[in-house]
């Protein structure tokens, strides 16, 4: 098909059709009875998968923070004991197939396009008034169970995508246990506004008698977990974070320290779904004695882009240049942005310390012609100069975040976190998110620069620059009150219409600067991370 003078594939297609279903309508909320939540069951009846879905051998994990690392260790798991695995995950970061994996791996386009339009085909033509399309979300849940159940998957593990109660995974009458991760202020204009009423939506997704793990939880969080536990005669279990030294000297997949807290809840969830599902070769409930060799295997070699990842820019020539260097985490609640930004602070310090480490004098046994040496585990040792880029490192953030998120609680947070630990930023660059303009597909144009509305970027700017004078009283200021003109003559800042802009701008400092590294931490919205990635791997 052809679109203006260009062919669009049968995927971009695809994606197209998928586009028309994202709404501006708000999500689903106890306010509006979860925007009909019980359409969910027609839709079901629809693509023939009512029967189908409860036979599915479903774990469900919800909550603030770590769901989607606690999901990936648990699929890691799993897949190696030998099972079959489904893992449903959002959002995606570059392709929406990221969203749907089997066997740890991304669906392939083929199985994609097969599935996704035997459902979109069959929701289309029984599409009425009373029982419309469903809402983006909703479809990709809704795909899901379809290539799961089709695929003939041992285990489904479900993430829960916004809440619990209303969210279109919990669609699932009977899993066969859940999950909790840590809770959070988040989403607090559809999930409440204080912690109990947000753990209220997400314990949500327990079902009577079915077992259900969590993490430990501030006690207002706590108490409503529990109650909501006894109500439906749900053994409720807190898990505390997996012993380090249980890994035989190695390291988990997934990069921070508070990963071990959903390595824990990953190992608690894994051992109780071979246990009720009689898988008893392999076991691990008695969390004194080793862990079994599959499980460390796991948790070792689980991936999960976007969480605390470090990308070097292959666009740079670290020869001629300086080095540049992205740490991409999509944290963009407050206690997560600390957690990123301490993950940050560690990581370019141990880095730092490998280099000098990892450093041979041109004078010492090995070459003097001095250019990088490799040693015999194959890494570069590296000359003077590249060292001394170390020793002038230039850290920048690029930052954005939905608005409806607070700004005053979450570069406070990022930079108080990162100053406790010696790490300061030379300058922030503000961005709009690429994929705001509700396409999914890569084909589609954004719009003209002049199209875009950057008054939340100024007046995040705002915020980083008076937290940088340490000016409290005009930070603490509603924030959306200031515009592009109070913003201009900025230092500390800088605000760009576009992403490509902000990635040019820093290849062109790297280039600039030959002594340099620039060390970019990239936070505040899983969705940039995303269009980061897009650029820099591509």
């Amino acid at each position: 098909m052809a679109e203006g003078n260009k062919t669009v594939t049968a995927y971009e297609e695809a994606l197209d059709a998928l586009s028309s279903l994202i709404t501006k309508r708000s999500r689903a909320d106890k306010s509006n009875n979860g925007d009909r939540f019980e359409l969910l069951s027609d839709y079901l009846k629809i693509l023939d998968l009512d029967v189908a879905i409860s036979q599915l051998k479903v774990i469900h994990v919800a909550g603030t923070k770590g769901k989607g690392s606690t999901c990936t260790f648990t699929e890691s798991i799993l897949r190696n004991c030998g099972f079959r695995t489904g893992l449903f995950t959002s959002p995606h970061l570059i392709d929406v197939r990221e969203r749907f994996r089997l066997d740890g791996d991304d669906i392939s386009e083929d199985k994609f396009l097969a599935y996704f339009w035997w459902c979109y085909d069959r929701l289309k033509e029984k599409a009425t008034e009373d029982i419309p399309m469903p809402s983006y979300f909703r479809f990709l849940a809704l795909l899901a169970f379809k290539i799961f159940t089709a695929e003939q998957i041992d285990v489904a593990i479900l993430e829960v995508g916004l809440g619990g109660r209303f969210d279109a995974t919990n669609v699932v009458q009977k899993p066969v246990v859940c999950g909790i991760s840590s809770l959070g202020y988040d989403h607090m204009e559809i999930l409440g506004n204080t912690l109990g009423e947000i753990a209220g939506e997400k314990a949500g997704i327990f079902k009577y008698g079915v077992p259900a793990f969590t993490v430990p939880q501030p006690d207002e969080a706590m108490r409503v977990l529990e109650e909501n536990a006894s109500k439906l005669d749900v053994p409720l279990q807190v898990v505390p974070p997996l012993d380090a030294s249980l890994l035989n000297g190695l390291k988990l997949g997934l990069e921070g320290e508070h990963q071990y807290m959903n390595a824990g809840l990953a190992v608690a969830l894994s051992s109780t779904w071979l246990q009720r599902t009689s898988q008893l070769g392999i076991n691990y409930l008695d969390t004194t004695s080793p862990l079994p060799e599959q499980f460390i295997k796991g948790l070792t070699m689980a991936n999960l882009q976007g969480r605390a990842q470090i990308v070097p820019d292959r666009y740079t020539n670290s020869e001629t240049s300086g080095d540049l260097v992205f740490y991409l985490d999509g944290a963009h609640s407050p206690e997560s942005m600390e957690i990123c930004a301490r993950w940050f602070s560690l990581a370019i310090k141990e880095e730092n310390q490998q280099e000098t480490f990892d450093f041979q004098p041109p004078n010492s046994s090995g070459s003097s012609n001095g250019l990088p040496q490799r040693q015999h585990d194959g890494k570069i040792r590296k000359n003077s100069a590249q060292v001394e880029k170390w020793r002038h490192a230039s850290r920048i953030l690029l930052f954005n975040c939905m608005s409806v998120r607070d700004p005053q609680l979450l570069l406070p947070s990022l930079m108080k976190t990162c100053a406790r630990h010696g790490v300061y930023f030379k300058k922030a660059l503000f961005v709009p998110n690429a994929s705001v303009y509700n396409k999914v597909g890569s084909h589609a144009l954004p719009p003209t620069e002049t199209q875009i509305d950057l008054s939340w970027q100024f007046a995040l700017q705002r915020v980083w620059e008076n937290l940088m004078l340490g000016d409290k009283d005009n930070a603490s200021e509603d924030v959306k009150d200031y515009t592009e003109l109070s913003a201009r003559s900025c230092e500390n800042s800088a605000v760009f219409s576009s992403l490509p802009l902000a990635i040019k701008w820093l290849r062109d400092s790297v280039q600039q600067n030959q002594s340099l590294r620039f060390q970019v931490l990239v936070t505040g919205s899983l969705h940039l991370i995303g269009d980061v990635l897009k650029i820099v791997k591509k």
